[in-house]
Formats: structure tokens, sequence, C-alpha cells
């Protein structure tokens, strides 16, 4: 096969991989699922949030593939970032659950031919590099069965803390409620508490940032602070200036 061939074939197979993420989004988009309104998923996330990793080589996974398997584990619930192939699974005296389905992951790398080498040999030339795709299927842990215990129990590699020390010192000082969990957030005055989803439900940790100081903002409105009104209903002149006011 020519190293144009391979070439060929290498771009076809990552433009499949695009197309197959971006039908994703897609699906998400027409389900109602806007990030740019709504960047969380669901409670149903009970991982922490840390990097996705091999259980059995214990690597992180890393590039597009972290996006993928955080994606699986707001998606599907999972209580664990680690995950496996069903060949590692086997290997280490455990196997998947009959019925499970797994989660597609790939490796991308160069590498020269032999008969490339040779060409560059003899004529003096810079080898040419082929790019190419693997695609993998991995398991959570969470889907198999039978692992040894330190392979089940093993810990995420973590990441720092999913809410910075200065907003979380600051959340303190407000001495307001503030609840996480659930898959809504927002600022409920007349029992004066905000609830926001976990850390690990959003798409990018700055996102919780953001919409936790956002509801501390409506917050400031509240009787026992700067008395704002929030009588307004949705699309009102008073609604409007109260979302500037959390915006500012």
């Amino acid at each position: 096969m020519s190293v144009r061939t391979n070439r060929t074939h290498a771009v076809a197979d990552r433009s499949n991989l695009y197309d197959e993420i971006t039908s994703k989004i897609i699906a998400e988009l027409e389900a109602g699922c806007f990030p740019w309104v709504q960047p969380w998923g669901t409670s149903a996330a009970k991982a922490s949030l840390s990097l996705p990793q091999n259980a059995s080589t214990r690597r992180a996974y890393s590039g597009i593939n972290v996006l993928i398997l955080w994606g699986a584990v707001v998606e599907r619930g999972f209580p664990t970032q680690n995950w496996i192939t069903y060949r590692q699974a086997f290997a280490l005296g455990g196997n998947v659950r009959r019925g499970e389905h797994g989660t597609t992951v790939v490796y991308a790398d160069r590498f020269v031919p032999d008969h490339e080498k040779k060409r560059a040999r003899e004529t003096g030339e810079d080898a040419q590099a082929i790019p190419f795709l693997k695609r993998f299927t991995v398991f959570n842990i969470e889907q198999c069965e039978g692992l040894p215990g330190e392979v089940a129990a093993s810990a995420p590699l973590r990441v720092a803390s999913p809410i910075k020390p200065r907003v979380e010192a600051l959340i303190k000082a407000t001495g307001i409620d503030f609840r996480i969990g659930g898959n809504r957030a927002f600022y409920m005055p007349a029992h004066d508490y905000i609830q926001v989803p976990p850390p690990q439900a959003y798409f990018e940790p700055i996102n919780w940032h953001r919409t936790a100081l956002h509801e501390l903002g409506h917050a400031t409105g509240h009787g026992s602070r700067l008395d704002r009104k929030f009588s307004g209903s949705n699309g009102s002149r008073k609604y409007a200036f109260e979302e500037l006011v959390a915006l500012s």
C-alpha cells in the first residue's frame, strides 16, 4: 500500500470519528441540551472530577479521549473514572458483564514504514511519516465483574480541586445556605438558599464557578441584604434587570 493510500485511509478514519462526535453533539442539541445555556450534565454524575485512567496500566487518557470518557461518566452515571478493555479485563481474571456496551476511544500517532525508510536512504530525502488512528472499546470498571480488588478499587488520578479555594472561601464568607446537587441551578429567595449541580456534572470546571457566582449575585438581593425585588416574571423588565445585576 502506498504512502498516499495510507494517508487517505487515516484521514478518512479521523473524519469518520469527527463525524460521529459531531453527530452526537447535534443529537444533544436537538434534544434540547444547549451547552451555552446549561453547561452541565445530570445529577447522575457520581464520579469524582479526575482524569480518566486505564485501570490495568494506570495510565491517564489524554486528548479527545478525556472529553469522550468524561461525557460517558456524566451521561451514564458511572461512579468511577477507571476504564479497561475487554482483553485487559479477561487477562486480569475478570470479564465484562453480558449486555454491557463499551465506549470508543482512539489512539493517534505516526510511524515510518520500512519501504519509506529505504526510499529516503536512496534518494537522500526526508522519510515521510504516516499518521494513523486506532479505535479501542473500553468499559468502565463498574461494567465488569471478577476483577482483582486492587484493580476494582484503583484510585483515579486526581486533578486540582474542582472548586477554586478563593471561590470556596467567598461562598463560606457570605453565610448563605449553598447547596450542591440536583440538575438545576437557582436561587430561592423565599427560603434564601442557592442550589447548583455538582462540579463533576459540568463539562468545563470554570462553568461551575460562573454558575455559582451568578447565583450568589442573585442572593445579594435578599431582604436581609440589598433588598431588591424579585417579583418580575420571566421576560419582564424587572426580571431582565435582576439578570443583569447577577451578570455584573
